[in-house]
């Protein structure tokens, strides 16, 4: 295959190690890989093994010119040959830039300033091109950001947690990243927008296309402020297999994908398991044991995912030194911050009746003098009363923790 570029023409040996162009993308090239976008499925290691190996424009001439018919792409047989080929005939770049330029959207590649440089890290799978449809800047979003991903049909419960966890990064300052689907991406989209945060939507059509049709003000408003990417051409429809490709662009995009419900079988585990694969983080927010929507969930939790339950917990994984979760603990008592000693008096009294002061400093192992003391300190601070018959425990434990700790005890 090698000795295939070296005898070629020096235009099909543009392309870096990594498929790269150099910097300052040619009108040529862009028009030739937003034409293989209608070409190539997303996801062909082999289609992008000829990129890297002779460059888009060679590419798209062996499939369209008849030079081209003498020399086939390699590695393909000659059925998918004769599809790819058909494919290239209708093909129509600069329908499909005119196309999303009239929704305000853009086409860039690798080479632009705006490409996201971590999707390199899928190799000969990454993205031909990426058709966008919205204002931002991709790869300045793309750095700070994380994807929710989780089951369509989703519960009450996992709605909730994807919409605050959508609003928390949100309010964080992260760009929160999902492919816009019913249930929880839905959720976390909605989430993101309730705190004027950003968002990215993710397709597996193309990003003229509102789908799920009942997202379509969903998907609207996301274009409006947010980002909307697809690898597909304008007017593309989209398949299973789409969905499933579609995962990989979300996991290599950003910095940790957390899943939010999903079974054992779930496109939201492909997204997981990709992201695993690039080295990215990846969460789960656990549900009940004995939900089939958490299995998946827990499946992951049990290998390499990370537990989360809030924003904070995610940021703190995935975000810079410094960006911690607040420590978790339960509630401070006012009797959690009494002095050891005084601790031990309060214990030993009884839970009825009253009793006098050498009884409660044999009960507590300290001497008579020093049990008294405590007695009063505790009573100053409104745990014990006193009676004519000697001490017992208030009817009302105090709640005022702080007064507790003015009080010296």
């Amino acid at each position: 295959m090698g000795g295939d570029v070296e005898d070629g023409d020096p235009a099909e040996r543009g392309m870096g190690s990594k498929g790269c162009a150099v910097p300052g993308v040619s009108d040529a090239e862009r028009r030739a890989r937003a034409a293989l976008t209608r070409v190539i499925e997303p996801g062909d290691e082999s289609g992008g093994r000829w990129l890297r190996e002779y460059g888009a424009e060679a590419v798209l001439r062996r499939l369209t010119c008849p030079d081209g018919y003498e020399r086939p792409l390699p590695g393909v047989s000659a059925r998918r040959l004769q599809g790819l080929r058909a494919r290239a005939a209708v093909a129509d770049p600069e329908r499909d830039l005119a196309a999303v330029a009239a929704v305000g959207g853009r086409f860039v590649c690798p080479g632009d300033q705006e490409w996201p440089g971590q999707l390199d890290d899928l190799g000969d799978a990454r993205p031909i091109g990426l058709w966008l449809r919205g204002r931002p800047h991709l790869r300045i979003w793309a750095l700070r950001s994380v994807a929710v991903v989780g089951a369509r049909a989703c519960t009450a419960y996992g709605a909730h947690m994807a919409g605050a966890l959508g609003a928390g990064l949100a309010e964080r300052g992260w760009v929160v990243v999902s492919g816009a689907a019913f249930g929880v991406d839905g959720a976390a989209h909605r989430g993101a927008l309730a705190a004027s945060g950003a968002t990215v939507g993710v397709l597996a059509c193309g990003v003229d296309v509102a789908y799920p049709p009942g997202h379509a003000e969903l998907i609207g408003r996301i274009a409006e402020e947010g980002l909307l990417v697809a690898e597909l051409a304008p007017g593309d429809h989209p398949t299973q297999s789409r969905f499933i490709l579609r995962n990989r662009v979300i996991a290599a995009l950003t910095r940790g994908t957390v899943v939010v419900e999903a079974e054992h079988r779930s496109g939201s585990l492909v997204t997981a398991r990709a992201a695993q694969r690039l080295g990215r983080f990846t969460m789960g927010v656990p549900g009940p044991a004995t939900s089939g929507l958490s299995a998946g969930v827990h499946e992951l939790l049990r290998g390499e995912g990370v537990l989360v339950t809030d924003a904070a917990e995610v940021v703190e994984l995935v975000g810079d030194i410094g960006e911690l979760a607040p420590a978790r603990r339960g509630p401070v008592l006012p009797r959690d911050l009494l002095d050891p000693g005084a601790a031990r008096v309060l214990e030993s009294l009884p839970a009825r009746g009253a009793v006098d002061g050498r009884d409660v400093a044999r009960s507590a192992g300290t001497t008579t003098d020093e049990a008294l003391g405590r007695l009063y300190e505790l009573h100053s601070l409104g745990f014990v009363e006193r009676h004519a018959e000697g001490w017992k425990l208030a009817p009302v434990v105090p709640r005022d923790a702080e007064g507790v700790r003015r009080g010296g005890a």
